[in-house]
C-alpha cells in the first residue's frame, strides 16, 4: 500500500491514478471509473473551447463595432464590454440551480446553444439599417449569458460537475487541469485572432444568406462551429457521475446510474462563513487581475511612449508570456498542495501579488514623455479611458497617422509623477502572473472542498457571479483612478486592497478546510 501511494504522489498533472492507487477503499468497477474520467476529460474539452471562443475576439470588437455603426461612442464601447460580465452574472446562478437538480447535460448543452446563436448574431449585426450597436451589445450579453455554464475564469456547472466526480484527493489536481485548459485556451484565441486579421475587413460575401466573412466575423464563425462541435461530445460522452470525498460513489438527482453498492451523501451543515469569506476572496482575486489586464496597455503607452501598434505588438507578447507562466504554475501547484496545503499557497500567492504591485509604484526623478498635441477627431479636454482605448483598437486601416505619443498632458499626474521602468513593469507582470494564477486554483479547489458531497450547482454558480462582478467593477476602477490621479494612487489602492484581503484570509484561515475534515470523516 505504502508503494502505491508514493506512486500516486509521482503521477504527473494531467495523468490520473488508476482504482487501486489510492490510498482509501474505493468502491468502484473499473468500468466506471474509466466513464468518470472520460466525462471530466471532456470538461476539461469544454473549458478549453470556450476559452478560445472568447478571448478569439474580445481586440477585434471596437474596430467592428465602429465599421457597422458610425454612432457608436467610447461609453457605448465600455456598455458592449460589460454586457458579456452581466449576462454571465445574471445566468450563473440560475444554470447552477439547474444543475443541482436536473442532469448537468441540459444546462450545460442549453447555454453552449446560447453562445453558438448569439455568436451567429454577432456575425449578422451588420445587417439591420439601422440601430447596428444594439444589436452587439444583445449579441455580446447572450454571450455573456450562456458562459454563465461554459466560460472560462468562473464556471458554474463544470467546476461544480469536477468537484462532486472526483475524491478530496484528486480534486486539486483536477481543478489545476480545468484552469491550465482554460489558460490554454487564452493563449491560441488570440493567436487564432491574429491569423484571421489576414482575411482583412472586406473579406468575401455569401450573399444568399447575407452572411459577410472578414476578420470580425470568422472568429465568432469558428466560436459557433467549436460550440456545435462541444454539444455532439457532450451528448455522446459525457456522463452523469458522483463520489464522495473519500471516492466511493453517491446517488444522487443528477446520476443516472443505479448500483447497489452506492452510498448516500453525508449529511452535515456547510460552513456558510468559510463560504461568503470564499466569495469574497474570490471577488477580489479576480478584481485585480481585471484592472491588471485593462490598465497594461494604457499605462505601458503613456510610459513608454509605444504606438498603437507597438502596443498591440509588445503587449500582446507580455499576456501571451504571462499565459505560458500561468500554465507553469497551474501544473505545479499539484506537487505543493500536497507539502504546504492549499491555504499556504493561497497566502503565499496574495503576497506574491502585493510585492508585484508594490514594485509597480513610481519611483525615481525620470517623467514619462509628455503628449503635448491635440487629439485630433474632436478631442474632448479630459481624455477618458474609454478614449485611450479606442487609440489602442482602432484600426490601422482606418487611420494611417499614428499620432502623438507619451503621456497625455490632459492628464494632469503626467507633469509631477515619475514613470514606471520598462524593467520595474516586467517584473511586476511575472509576479503578478505567479500570484494570479496560484490563488485561482486554491480559491477554487478550497471552495469545492468546503462544499463536500453537498450539490454544488448554486454555490458555483453564486462564485461565478462574484466573479463576473469584479471583471465589471474592476476595469471600471481602475480607468476612473489611473485617469484622475495616476498610477501612483491607483497602485497603492491596489496594494491596500490586498493586504485587508490577506488579513481576512488570516481571520478565517483555520475555517477554510474540507467538508469531511471538519465532520470528523478524515483526517487534514
Amino acid at each position: 500500500m505504502a508503494s502505491l501511494e508514493a506512486k500516486a504522489e509521482q503521477e504527473p498533472l494531467l495523468s490520473d491514478s488508476l482504482p487501486g492507487s489510492r490510498e482509501w477503499d474505493i468502491i468502484e468497477t473499473e468500468e466506471h471509473y474509466k466513464s468518470r474520467w472520460r466525462s471530466i476529460r471532456i470538461l476539461y474539452l469544454t473549458m478549453f473551447l470556450s476559452s478560445v471562443g472568447f478571448s478569439i475576439v474580445i481586440m477585434s470588437i471596437w474596430p467592428y463595432l465602429q465599421k457597422i455603426d458610425q454612432t457608436a461612442d467610447a461609453s457605448f464601447l465600455g456598455w458592449v464590454i460589460a454586457s458579456f460580465s452581466l449576462g454571465q452574472m445574471v445566468a450563473s446562478p440560475i444554470f447552477g440551480l439547474w444543475s443541482n437538480y436536473r442532469p448537468r447535460k441540459e444546462p450545460l448543452i442549453v447555454s453552449t446553444l446560447i453562445s453558438v446563436g448569439a455568436n451567429c448574431l454577432y456575425a449578422y449585426v451588420h445587417v439591420p439599417a439601422s440601430h447596428n450597436k444594439y444589436y452587439m451589445l444583445v449579441a455580446r450579453g447572450l454571450v455573456g449569458f450562456g458562459a454563465g455554464l461554459s466560460m472560462q475564469r468562473n464556471v458554474a456547472v463544470i467546476r461544480s460537475y469536477i468537484a462532486g466526480a472526483t475524491s478530496l484527493q484528486e480534486r486539486t489536481s483536477s481543478m489545476a487541469n480545468t484552469s491550465a485548459c482554460q489558460a490554454l485556451g487564452f493563449i491560441l484565441g488570440p493567436v487564432f485572432q491574429t491569423c484571421f486579421a489576414l482575411i482583412g475587413e472586406k473579406g468575401v460575401t455569401w450573399d444568399t444568406i447575407k452572411l459577410q466573412i472578414n476578420m470580425y466575423t470568422a472568429p465568432v464563425l469558428l466560436g459557433a462551429f467549436l460550440g456545435i462541435l462541444n454539444i455532439i461530445l457532450i451528448l455522446t460522452i459525457l456522463r452523469e457521475h458522483r463520489v464522495d470525498d473519500s471516492g466511493r460513489q453517491c446517488k444522487n438527482v443528477n446520476f443516472e446510474e443505479a448500483s447497489t453498492d452506492e452510498i448516500q451523501a453525508p449529511q452535515g451543515n456547510i460552513d456558510q462563513v468559510a463560504v461568503v469569506a470564499s466569495n469574497v476572496l474570490f471577488f477580489v482575486i479576480l478584481f485585480i487581475f481585471a484592472l491588471f489586464e485593462t490598465i497594461v496597455t494604457p499605462l505601458t503607452m503613456d510610459m513608454y511612449a509605444w504606438t498603437r501598434e507597438q502596443a498591440v505588438l509588445y503587449d500582446g507578447i507580455i499576456l501571451a508570456a504571462l499565459g505560458v507562466e500561468a500554465v507553469i504554475i497551474f501544473m505545479g501547484v499539484k506537487l505543493l498542495s500536497k507539502k504546504i496545503g492549499e491555504r499556504a499557497i493561497l497566502l503565499g500567492g496574495l503576497i506574491v501579488v502585493w510585492v508585484g504591485f508594490f514594485i509597480l509604484l513610481p519611483w525615481g526623478n525620470q517623467f514619462p514623455k509628455i503628449q503635448w498635441e491635440d487629439l485630433h477627431n474632436n478631442s474632448i479636454p479630459n481624455t477618458t479611458f474609454g478614449e485611450i482605448i479606442i487609440t489602442l483598437w482602432k484600426s490601422p486601416r482606418e487611420d494611417h497617422n499614428e499620432g502623438p505619443t507619451g503621456c497625455p498632458i490632459e492628464q494632469a499626474w503626467c507633469l509631477y509623477t515619475p514613470m514606471i521602468y520598462l524593467a520595474q513593469f516586467l517584473t511586476s507582470a511575472v509576479l503578478i502572473g505567479i500570484g494570479y494564477p496560484s490563488c485561482n486554483v486554491m480559491s477554487y479547489t478550497l471552495y469545492s472542498k468546503i462544499l463536500g458531497p453537498k450539490p454544488q450547482g448554486v454555490y458555483m454558480g453564486w462564485l461565478t457571479a462574484s466573479g463576473s462582478a469584479a471583471r465589471i467593477l474592476g476595469p471600471v476602477f481602475i480607468s476612473q483612478v489611473y485617469t484622475s490621479w495616476g498610477p501612483r494612487w491607483a497602485f497603492s489602492l491596489v496594494c491596500g486592497m490586498v493586504v485587508l484581503t490577506i488579513t481576512l484570509l488570516g481571520v478565517v484561515y483555520k475555517r477554510l478546510i474540507a467538508y469531511s475534515i471538519r465532520h470528523g470523516r478524515s483526517q487534514e
